[in-house]
């Protein structure tokens, strides 16, 4: 039997085609990542563990497939009053296990854990208009589908829905809460939280998770108050729907549109030499009777930041040498200054349809910039993360965690050297504090012009800004000296309660990308994962200089982590190998193109690695050698990135120079 399942019906929400694909070896999914790695990344385990410690009289059934689930929960049910953790249900083709059933005479509360974050109450989920927000409408419907189907299946009682949900405005009461779950996988593979030491309730603390009562938005996505999921049906018959085609393996037609552009069921053209198939590409070589040489040309889904893509698909233009100026809208002058994105979007369309040189570069513009800039230069990347449940009493789920940065510089000679690097992985422990005394001491010597890359660095120095504020003098002695330097290199948001524009307040070397840089090899990514490889193929000065084994201990420029490294390499077809590919991944099941689409904001290269190598570091049990080549990898990683922005910068200085 095929049946409609939780996951299964989150897909036909985001397009009905992918039930299609889905669960077959022959379509890749992208997005299927190692279910390990992404319960570190995610948290969600031990979010889960601990909401299940909040019913200590709870009844867990922990067998697998469907029929003996269905028997248990049913025994169980039979009973006035019970909770069941991962009951089952089934009605017809459909089926799920819900998280946490909590049964009180004929009434059922279906409660959903997630580890997402909230704060306020269900009225934030319903946007100005009336409409559910984006940010929740999955996590409802993904509830509102439970509700529905433990609804047929127990007719006989009232179905309440809710979700758990970690409080952003509760602190956590005691310490070392976060190091109570450990992730493992049982003998069969599959992944579990393991409970550590004491997890009574007082051992515990206040609940840092919520239930919120959607019972009332669940009602009204049945009743079809939010919309259609399909033209012309309520929900049930769109429920359905999907669950008939999918039991009996029929794809649902839909046309193609912009949705496409993020389906997760794509290869490239070797891996379907390798065996496999594309769901994009059969897609649209169905719809639209495309060729080979028709996905091989500049599609619209490559232009930067473009919303009108819909627009141009319902027209009958699906690639840039349709796109002309008008598509893009007027060149209205930007509100922060620099190119206008409509102008930037022409650019990338242009050069890219009519393969014009392969960069584009304002000079005049960058050494106005440069102009700006005081010597020594300072270059500086954050690996950080968010847990859900807090390391210290006093700390909010998912506040910032700051474990790591890397410090290159650069002085007026040209003189590269990687000055600093700091990182704390230790389990339990709470760095950022440490992290800014050490970013402190870097950076504090001189009055030279500090960068970073995105907002990211920013933010958090504004997040740890507040921390420090919440703290006591006798907890943090140097708290105001520390707080005064986050000042002096920042600058805080229009909305807060204390405003501040450093005097040394760093330079965002994305927004000089933005404004004053491109490659065609960029398409339409900004990220310095992106530009890097680019920069190597289009300079001949960083390509001369980094194709000689000159980065390292020996090698002339000074490194902390690398001996005569070479970072300009080519494949056999002569194509710049990018220099992340280079490096080994920090764990040998966890490559790097695994963990991406983890990232907090992908404009930091290797976040995505980065925080979830730091969550096995604090979730698992690894040995000390184990830890220590960890650590070693991650300082490297991190090394890179502050490297990749110096060669951006010697790109440009060569540039302007000559």
């Amino acid at each position: 039997m095929r049946y409609l399942t939780k996951s299964r019906f989150r897909s036909a929400l985001e397009c009905p085609v992918k039930l299609f694909y889905t669960g077959k070896a022959e379509y890749p999914d992208k997005k299927k990542q190692d279910d390990f790695l992404a319960a570190l990344a995610e948290g969600g385990f031990q979010v889960g563990e601990l909401a299940k410690l909040y019913y200590p009289d709870g009844i867990e059934i922990e067998e697998k497939g469907y029929d003996l689930p269905l028997q248990k929960t049913g025994q169980l049910l039979q009973q006035d009053n019970v909770v069941i953790f991962e009951a089952a249900f089934r009605h017809e083709n459909l089926f799920i296990r819900a998280d946490i059933v909590v049964k009180k005479g004929n009434r059922i509360d279906l409660i959903e854990v997630k580890s997402k974050s909230f704060a306020g109450d269900e009225t934030r989920m319903v946007g100005a208009k009336g409409g559910l927000t984006a940010a929740w409408r999955p996590y409802l419907y993904d509830v509102a589908f439970q509700k529905y189907v433990v609804s047929q299946a127990m007719p006989g009682c009232a179905v309440k829905a809710h979700l758990m949900l970690a409080d952003k405005e509760k602190m956590a009461t005691v310490d070392g809460l976060n190091q109570k779950f450990f992730i493992s996988r049982d003998a069969h593979g599959r992944v579990k939280a393991e409970k550590q030491g004491d997890v009574s309730q007082e051992a515990l603390g206040e609940e840092i998770l919520r239930v919120i009562d959607v019972d009332g938005l669940c009602e009204g996505i049945i009743a079809g108050n939010y919309g259609e999921l399909e033209t012309g049906m309520d929900f049930a018959a769109s429920v359905k729907l999907y669950a008939d085609h999918y039991e009996k393996d029929e794809m649902i037609d839909k046309p193609v549109g912009v949705i496409c552009s993020k389906c997760e069921f794509d290869c490239s053209p070797e891996d379907e030499l390798q065996g496999h198939h594309s769901g994009f590409r059969n897609c649209w070589k169905q719809k639209l009777n495309w060729t080979d040489e028709d996905f091989s040309k500049p599609h619209i889904f490559e232009i930067w930041k473009f919303r009108r893509k819909q627009g141009l698909i319902d027209a009958g233009i699906f690639h840039l040498e349709g796109v002309n100026q008008n598509h893009l809208g007027d060149f209205k002058p930007s509100k922060t200054g620099g190119m206008p994105t409509t102008e930037r979007q022409w650019l990338q369309v242009e050069m890219r349809r009519e393969n014009k040189d392969k960069s584009w570069f304002d000079a005049e513009g960058m050494a106005a910039e440069m102009s700006k800039w005081t010597f020594p230069l300072h270059f500086i990347d954050f690996e950080t993360s968010r847990v859900a449940i807090p390391f210290n009493k006093g700390k909010r789920p998912y506040e910032g965690i700051a474990f790591q940065f890397s410090h290159h510089t650069v002085d007026e000679k040209g003189l590269v050297k990687h000055a600093g690097e700091f990182i704390n992985a230790e389990p339990g422990v709470f760095p950022n504090y440490e992290f800014i005394r050490a970013l402190k001491k870097e950076l504090e010597t001189d009055n030279g012009t500090i960068f970073r890359y995105a907002d990211h660095e920013n933010s958090f120095l504004v997040e740890i800004w507040r921390q420090l504020n919440s703290e006591s003098d006798e907890a943090v002695p140097d708290k105001q000296e520390l707080m005064d330097f986050i000042q002096t290199i920042s600058h805080s948001s229009e909305d807060s309660a204390t405003r501040w524009i450093g005097q040394r307040d760093m330079f965002d070397m994305l927004k000089l990308v933005k404004n004053y840089f491109y490659h065609i090899g960029m398409k339409g990514s900004n990220s310095i994962k992106v530009v890097l490889p680019a920069v190597l193929e289009a300079s001949v000065f960083v390509k001369d200089k980094y194709s000689q084994p000159v980065y390292g201990i020996s090698g002339g420029i000074e490194s902390l982590n690398f001996s005569e490294q070479v970072w300009y390499r080519t494949d056999d077809q002569g194509k710049v190998i990018n220099p992340y590919k280079l490096l080994e991944p920090v764990f040998e099941d966890m490559p790097d193109d695994e963990t991406e689409d983890f990232s907090v904001d992908d404009t930091i290269a290797s976040g995505g690695a980065a925080m979830t190598a730091y969550a096995r570091m604090q979730f698992t049990q690894m040995t000390t050698v184990e830890r220590e080549h960890a650590r070693k990898a991650l300082l490297r990683y991190c090394e890179l990135d502050t490297l990749a922005m110096v060669m951006i910068y010697e790109y440009w200085k060569d540039l302007i120079n000559n």
